[in-house]
């Protein structure tokens, strides 16, 4: 499921340097084609590095996007494309069958990149990563903002310790969601069932984000409701507060105002930082008498963090680098999710290692 968010896109400076002249090492099977499927396939295929197949149940879909890029193979089910393994696979389809397509691959030997959120429930889950670690497999899964490279700036200033242990952490996001996904209606987005909902859609990339910051969060309470988007009952405004041990945060979020816009702002012992995605750019101040210092950068194209994010997974594949979320970073995630769904439905703090 793809965010479309106002982060500005990730950097690609080294996807540039790579793409024409590296020669196709891996063989790369996406599954589900729909929209987000399509973007990584297409990322994919353009880092240089992959040989890019798909596999997609709608044949209608699946001649579409092998006749718009040319890939190297189209299959109607995994039986027909394990016939000829792929490197690694991508999974794509909607979020309750991430687990047991990645089990079916992770049983065929396939190294693995998942659609966040990782699933809908853990079930599985354990099993799965059980046979990763015994067929000895690498897997991520796939919360792209990793990627950004306004983030990565902004978390390696805050990990480095230059402004002191966080303390705070405060994001507000807001878009206008039919404009980026209009056929909102008729996708996973209409249902919880299928990863569906502000919660699992959008406030999951803002939850996983705020944790690679600060470290896993412990507890939860929550407010949800559909306040706007027409055709659909799942929530659309989502207001969450929450603890990382001592740190405290708070996340804002809709899916229908106007300004596309999200900030995150970070209150440490000795300075407050801020990441402004719809401004290119993180900032901080020391105190009272300060003023702000800015870190700025360019905006990018819409595919260019899902370019990065595939060299990286590659990379990865080759030894060069580590997972940019692991699958126990995403499953403390889902965690969180199902946590926030659980009190924002009930009223109450929800502790995420119940969530087991």
């Amino acid at each position: 499921m793809e965010w479309n968010g106002p982060f500005p896109l990730a950097d690609g400076t080294l996807n540039q340097q790579r793409t024409g002249f590296m020669s196709s090492q891996h063989r790369i099977l996406v599954v589900g084609v729909g929209s987000i499927g399509e973007r990584h396939a297409r990322c994919f295929h353009e880092t240089g590095r992959a040989e890019v197949s798909i596999c997609e149940l709608n044949a209608d879909l699946r001649q579409q996007v092998t006749d718009r890029y040319g890939f190297s193979g189209s299959y109607g089910s995994l039986e027909e494309a394990l016939v000829n393994p792929p490197t690694a696979a991508v999974i794509c389809t909607p979020a309750q069958v991430h687990i047991p397509v990645a089990q079916q691959l992770a049983d065929a030997g396939i190294h693995l990149l998942i659609e966040k959120p990782l699933s809908t429930s853990t079930a599985g889950i354990s099993r799965l990563q059980e046979t990763l670690s015994a067929n000895r497999l690498h897997s991520a899964v796939a919360y792209t903002w990793r990627s950004n490279p306004i983030l990565r700036s902004f978390q390696q200033a805050i990990a480095s310790g230059r402004f002191g242990k966080p303390l705070q952490v405060t994001m507000v996001s807001g878009q206008n969601f039919p404009f980026y996904r209009p056929a909102y209606r008729d996708i996973y987005y209409n249902s919880r069932a299928t990863g569906g909902g502000a919660i699992q859609d959008a406030l999951t990339h803002m939850l996983n984000a705020v944790e690679w910051l600060v470290g896993p969060m412990t507890s939860v309470a929550a407010d949800a409701a559909h306040l706007k988007l027409e055709g659909v009952e799942v929530e659309d405004t989502v207001h969450v507060l929450a603890r990382h041990g001592d740190v405290l945060s708070s996340f804002s979020l809709n899916q229908f105002q106007g300004p596309n816009e999200s900030s995150l702002t970070v209150n440490c012992e000795e300075a407050t930082v801020r990441l402004e995605a719809h401004q290119s750019r993180w900032r901080w101040q020391a105190g009272t008498e300060d003023t702000w210092h800015d870190e700025t950068f360019p905006p990018m194209e819409r595919d260019t963090p899902y370019l990065a994010q595939a060299n990286l997974f590659l990379d990865q594949l080759e030894g060069k680098g580590k997972s940019l979320c692991t699958l126990a970073e995403g499953l403390q995630t889902l965690k969180v999710n199902l946590a926030v769904l659980q009190a924002a439905d009930t009223h109450t703090w929800q502790t995420i290692s119940d969530f087991e």
